[in-house]
């Protein structure tokens, strides 16, 4: 008999899934673009750059780092539609190899306080065009800190979106808690029940202090060439 999965039975996918109503609010603020070519930089198992697909009829490139993870995103897209708009590339930020001015939208959640944000900027400002959007989710507190990177790369501030406050927390955290009592509840003796670990540890440090993991939406338009 094979051993439970129990990352696999905890599906973090459908959690984070939860939060694609906030990314449809965002892109509904943006200005209507008949066939956009959008830029999913730091796509993951691909969440949102299937969801951009869904609102538009444009093209979406995805890039990430991690391979495996796109694998996943790739055995999930030949599954849907839109395997013909979206293509999947194992690429940095750092030197995207993109054309300068390839794309109308520059989209990326949570992967900006993972990377140099300075070279990072550097480079969405270079592959995108002039009035092009760049949608950007972090934590207010990392915008704090870091929101004058943007102008100096050419970007102005278009549109501010706050999520609820503690909606990591309460959409996500608490979910993936509820699961997990599941799972041991089921599973009581299992040795695979140890992969859980990390994620009982994200929750509490999570829980000690959720407004310190308060997001928001930025919308900046390039206005200028570096």
């Amino acid at each position: 008999m094979m051993p439970i999965d129990f990352v696999k039975e905890l599906n973090i996918d459908s959690l984070r899934e939860s939060f694609l109503k906030y990314a449809r609010k965002i892109f509904e603020s943006l200005p209507k673009i008949e066939e956009p070519r959008i830029l999913d930089v730091g796509c993951g198992s691909g969440a949102v750059s299937l969801e951009l697909a869904r609102l538009t009829k444009g093209r979406i490139t995805s890039i990430d780092v991690d391979q495996l993870v796109l694998e996943k995103f790739l055995s999930k897209l030949v599954e849907t539609e839109f395997s013909n708009r979206i293509n999947i590339f194992n690429r940095s930020i750092y030197n995207t190899d993109f054309q300068a001015e390839s794309f109308d939208i520059v989209w990326e959640e949570g992967m900006l306080h993972l990377v140099n944000a300075k070279n990072a900027l550097k480079e969405i400002q270079k592959i995108l065009k002039i009035n092009g959007f760049f949608v950007a989710l972090e934590t207010k507190a990392w915008f704090e800190s870091n929101l004058k990177r943007f102008s100096n790369h050419g970007f102005d501030i278009v549109v501010k979106m706050d999520l609820p406050d503690q909606c990591w927390l309460d959409e996500y955290y608490l979910p993936m808690e509820r699961k997990i009592e599941k799972i041991i509840l089921n599973n009581k003796f299992s040795e695979g029940l140890k992969k859980l670990k990390p994620f009982e540890d994200e929750i509490k440090m999570v829980k000690k202090n959720p407004k310190k993991f308060d997001c928001v939406y930025y919308v900046f338009k390039k206005i200028k060439v570096e």
